[in-house]
């Protein structure tokens, strides 16, 4: 979900201060605004390439499908939920990623980048 300066990111633009992120990469949730984005823009950096394949809203939850190759040349897929409240807000995002080797793969990488930005709790 990467995106240029001048486009419209499909939910971080919209986080509340207090939004949750859980993902397959994490023990635990990122909680707010500011770690979320952290955490999405850290986990951009190990993407070689990103293809969306799928996007549709469904009442209030945005659905985004996409297939990634990791730095390491693994493959990955995955799924983000977005709820979205009745203003717009974004109070929560759910990202669902495999197979289970590149899932391994960015959670160290992750940890490895962001364990002085982030609580050690929400690393795997």
């Amino acid at each position: 979900m990467s995106h240029t300066q001048d486009e419209r990111h499909p939910f971080l633009d919209d986080l509340t201060p207090d939004a949750t992120l859980i993902s397959s990469v994490l023990r635990g949730p990122v909680v707010g605004r500011d770690n979320i984005r952290i955490a999405v823009d850290a986990v951009g950096t190990f993407y070689v390439s990103q293809t969306p394949t799928f996007v549709q809203a469904i009442g209030s939850r945005l659905f985004l499908e996409y297939e990634a190759v990791l730095t390491s040349g693994e493959s990955l897929s995955a799924v983000v939920v977005v709820d979205r409240n009745a203003d717009g807000s974004v109070p929560r995002v759910s990202v669902r990623m495999s197979p289970l080797g590149a899932v391994l793969t960015l959670a160290t990488h992750l940890r490895e980048s962001l364990s002085k930005q982030l609580p050690e709790h929400v690393f795997l």
